[in-house]
């Protein structure tokens, strides 16, 4: 077959403009309208191996809103400051990371980025003593309005844990609502984005914010549904249960309907899910509520004591001799993992974390609340490599789903597989939560017999290519045979 100089320009420029539209594609984001809060905790570079994540590992397509921390309070100059002038900033020939992160926007314009401000280990008091002075916390105001407008953000990340706790003042309450007002008039101004991250335990929300006032002036709270058991309880706990048994407030669902309770609005509330476990170690056989002495372990790339990232977990549980096992808890859609008991020490090791089944499940449980969506901390913990073994039962709660006719493509990517989940998850638990009022309304049962959902998939109902993932596999087999015409064409 011959092909003449003008059919070959022809398919080049075809292809050309194939590849355009797809890269354009790719440069979206979600594809619902909830909100994805994607935390990056900065310090995960100096991690070692597989376990080092920087700005180049960031998926835009997968976020709605990233926050960049942390950044720190100068209590001297009552001013925002780098933690890591060499990590964020350009000058002396550091990283430039601030510049990294927001310049990422110029390709994926939906990407809103936001710098958070404290964190644990900057503590509570200076905070408190900041806000506690009108002209202080006048000048933070200012500083901080200035910096997010020179560095390009869109807007602040409030991360003080906690007003009123560790250091603070019980003014630090009326206090917060202050500086959240202040903050808020300087920010309409400019058009910038004014957030918090949340405490979820009841006596810290409690003594540290008038819900319905902050409310009034934050975009979006932030709530760090996670850490409600650890080491410290000296007891084998779930790290972020959705449920808990008799009322305890120590539950992802207790702190959300608190919250709600309180007056905070639903459209303002994104909820946290971990992408971490707490880990143990007990004398006896690694059971829920097994007494420890509070000691726990750590892994090789966070190097935290009671703390792995679900990067590492999963890579623990691939490792098919590893002699660990693990239980799924359907009450509170969390999982423990535990070793075998080791032969010197006596000792059984144990983490309790969210793996893909446990987000899927909160995802719906946070659109079953309307709630504007959901928070992750932090995504440089997720298999962002994609080195694990995929999880097979992530929608195996999703029981009106389950019966009915779906097309669903399979993920084209094992990378970010919580993360994935989460942009799943929401318009699967969208179409479930449809289905189940359907239901009820006619009073119909599932039909069991239908086709269930196949691991990693986004839905795709007959006649709908809203899809992302599907219109990319389409693509990806479009490409594959104008790529073959080319070559043809060549001959």
């Amino acid at each position: 077959m011959t092909w003449q100089p003008g059919n070959r320009l022809f398919f080049i420029l075809l292809v050309a403009s194939f590849l355009y539209i797809m890269d354009t594609k790719a440069k979206t984001g979600p594809t619902h309208d909830k909100v994805v809060v994607c935390y990056i905790s900065t310090w995960a570079v100096y991690r070692p191996g597989h376990g080092a994540y920087s700005i180049d590992n960031f998926d835009p397509s997968l976020c709605s809103h990233v926050v960049y921390a942390f950044a720190g309070l100068d209590p001297i100059q009552s001013a925002i400051k780098s933690l890591d002038p060499w990590q964020d900033l350009k000058a002396e020939y550091g990283k430039g990371g601030y510049e990294r992160l927001t310049g990422l926007k110029r390709n994926y314009p939906h990407l809103k980025v936001s710098l958070a401000i404290g964190g644990w280990n900057e503590g509570s008091k200076n905070y408190s003593n900041m806000v506690s002075d009108p002209v202080t916390r006048g000048k933070f105001v200012q500083h901080v309005t200035s910096f997010i407008r020179k560095y390009n953000f869109d807007g602040l990340d409030l991360d003080w844990e906690y007003p009123t706790q560790r250091g603070g003042a019980p003014k630090d309450r009326d206090n917060f609502v202050l500086l959240a007002k202040e903050l808020r008039e300087q920010f309409n101004s400019h058009g910038l984005l004014l957030t918090s991250a949340i405490g979820a335990a009841k006596n810290v929300i409690d003594q540290a914010y008038d819900v319905k006032q902050i409310s009034k002036y934050l975009d979006f709270l932030h709530i760090m549904c996670y850490d409600y058991h650890g080491s410290w309880d000296r007891k084998v706990g779930y790290n972020a249960p959705l449920t808990a048994p008799n009322g305890d407030p120590l539950s992802v669902q207790f702190t959300i309907d608190y919250l709600l309770k309180l007056g905070a609005p639903a459209e303002k509330i994104v909820m946290g899910v971990p992408f971490y476990g707490r880990t143990f170690k007990t004398a006896l056989d690694g059971n829920l509520d097994d007494e420890t002495d509070g000691t726990a372990f750590q892994g090789p790339f966070t190097r935290e004591d009671g703390f792995l990232g679900y990067n590492e977990i999963c890579r623990i549980l691939s490792n098919k001799t590893s002699g660990w096992t693990t239980m799924w808890d359907p009450e509170t859609s969390q999982v423990l993992a535990r070793s075998e008991k080791d032969i010197l020490s006596g000792l059984v090791q144990v983490v309790t974390f969210d793996n893909s089944r446990s987000i899927a499940n909160k995802v719906k449980f946070s659109m079953e609340r309307n709630l504007a969506g959901l928070m992750v901390w932090s995504i440089d913990t997720d298999d962002f490599l994609g080195e694990c073994d995929p999880e097979s039962d992530i929608y195996e709660d999703y029981k009106y789903l389950k019966s009915t006719n779906i097309r669903n493509p399979l993920r084209m990517n094992n990378n970010y597989p919580l993360l994935r989940t989460i942009n799943e998850a929401i318009t699967l638990s969208l179409e479930e939560i449809e289905l189940q009022h359907n239901d009820k309304e006619t009073n119909l049962l599932p039909n069991e017999e239908d086709n269930e959902i196949p691991h990693g998939s986004i839905s795709d109902r007959k006649g709908d290519n809203s899809s992302s993932n599907h219109l990319f596999k389409n693509g990806f087999y479009i490409y594959t045979i104008l790529l073959g015409i080319l070559i043809l064409s060549s001959i």
